[in-house]
């Protein structure tokens, strides 16, 4: 199954408006209401500059959505600190750390799976082993 990324859309030889062809969403879909307004911004600013199937909407929503709750945790983590005491006394993680942290990951994985950031390489070479350090 040859599943085509989105690409940009300077980089298309045969250009076409986005609602032609089949699964193709048009450019003046809305963002999505439940979205915080710089999120909102992204995601149509993101949707205007790239050619995006219909499910690619769906990982570009949730993407969004990602986004915004690392954003409400990240500010909850701020307001309330990193850590809690429990009734003994002893500190444990916040629960926010762990929401905030799995929603960079998930944000992470939807914007590689949708290839908005690849760029190409300026110097293609195999990734270093470290700092002399041996393989085991």
């Amino acid at each position: 199954m040859s599943e085509q990324p989105a690409r940009p859309r300077a980089a298309r030889g045969n250009l076409r408006p986005v609602g032609a062809g089949p699964g193709r969403l048009s450019k003046s879909a809305p963002a999505p209401s439940h979205l915080r307004p710089p999120t909102r911004a992204w995601f149509s600013e993101t949707l205007e500059a790239y050619e995006f199937e219909s499910h690619h909407v769906r990982l570009l929503t949730l993407a969004a959505e990602a986004w915004d709750r690392g954003a409400a945790a990240t500010g909850a983590l701020r307001k309330l600190g990193l850590t809690y005491n429990d009734k003994y006394g002893c500190p444990h993680p916040r629960p926010e750390a762990a929401i905030a942290r799995d929603a960079a990951t998930t944000f992470a994985r939807l914007v590689r799976e949708l290839q908005l950031d690849i760029a190409p390489p300026d110097e293609i070479r195999p990734p270093g082993m470290g700092q002399g350090r041996r393989r085991a």
